[in-house]
């Protein structure tokens, strides 16, 4: 056939690529899509069902602890002693001890401990400053009486006629008017009438002061007193301590026992008077005295 009578043949059509899919892209099924925006193409997360709970779980919970701890109990706060209270005690305490000083009287008081009958305490505080304190049992370990007193000659143990020691009362000089007697020799019952007021008074003094009940049977204002210093020998006996408003001691509870004033104080001497003459001597201890050598049996000889 002539070429000017062959028919025209189709145009070729453009090759297509050797891979990839054959139908059309389906839409993306999973947590995310890729969405193609001119040249360039994003992935754009789709939230899932437990993203979802997650995120509205998270925006519930706080309002919930919140609701629990609205309807939960508010603990009361801890007391805490009122500064100004424990200050003002410290100060009245101080102020009727300082009256107890300037208060000259003659007062029975009547010391009570467990286990032990009661005793009765006599106490002189002259208008000249000497002092004088009876003490049944002070020695001895509880079988002597003494008498502890000062005066401007110096510090006196005195002892008193009693089953232990039926000699007459006699006086032994043991210090200077301010000294303080040694532990040995000290019954303890004169501190809450005489050297215990300067501590009270002193407010450098290492004391904690609150106000407190009246022991049984006593009157007056009464306050706890506490030390604050952890030395051992502390400046006087942890207790409770009573004075009425014109500074008479009306009771001090103690490891010693309970002091408790018996009745209406009498009018105070001039002067105090030892109970015997001064001797030289030795005086007698607090303890119970040791038991003879020579009552033990003997090693047999002759």
């Amino acid at each position: 056939m002539p070429a000017h009578h062959r028919p025209a043949r189709p145009p070729r059509r453009p090759d297509r690529p050797a891979t990839g899919p054959r139908t059309p892209n389906r839409p993306a099924t999973g947590p995310h899509i890729t969405a193609a925006h001119g040249l360039g193409a994003r992935t754009v997360r789709r939230p899932t069902t437990r993203r979802l709970a997650a995120a509205a779980l998270a925006l519930v919970l706080p309002a919930l602890l919140v609701a629990c701890t609205a309807d939960r109990p508010t603990a009361p706060a801890p007391e805490v002693p009122d500064p100004v209270a424990v200050n003002a005690a410290r100060d009245e305490l101080a102020g009727l001890a300082a009256a107890a000083q300037d208060r000259h009287l003659t007062a029975r008081y009547t010391l009570r401990r467990s286990g032990e009958a009661d005793r009765t305490i006599l106490v002189t505080s002259a208008n000249d400053g000497s002092w004088r304190v009876d003490v049944p049992g002070g020695a001895l370990g509880g079988a002597a009486d003494v008498s502890i007193a000062a005066t401007p000659d110096g510090l006196f143990q005195c002892g008193l006629p009693s089953a232990a020691r039926p000699e007459p009362a006699s006086c032994v000089r043991v210090g200077d008017p301010d000294d303080t007697l040694p532990r040995r020799l000290d019954p303890r019952v004169q501190h809450p009438f005489t050297d215990w007021l300067d501590v009270l008074t002193d407010r450098r003094a290492p004391l904690s002061v609150s106000p407190a009940e009246p022991p049984p049977g006593a009157t007056g204002a009464c306050y706890s007193v506490e030390t604050t210093s952890a030395s051992l020998n502390a400046p006087l006996d942890v207790g409770i301590y009573c004075y009425e408003q014109d500074g008479t001691p009306t009771a001090a509870r103690t490891d010693l026992g309970t002091l408790t004033l018996s009745g209406p104080p009498a009018p105070a001497p001039a002067t105090i008077q030892l109970a015997g003459p001064v001797v030289d001597g030795d005086p007698l201890g607090t303890a119970s005295p040791s038991p003879d050598p020579s009552g033990s049996p003997s090693d047999g000889t002759s």
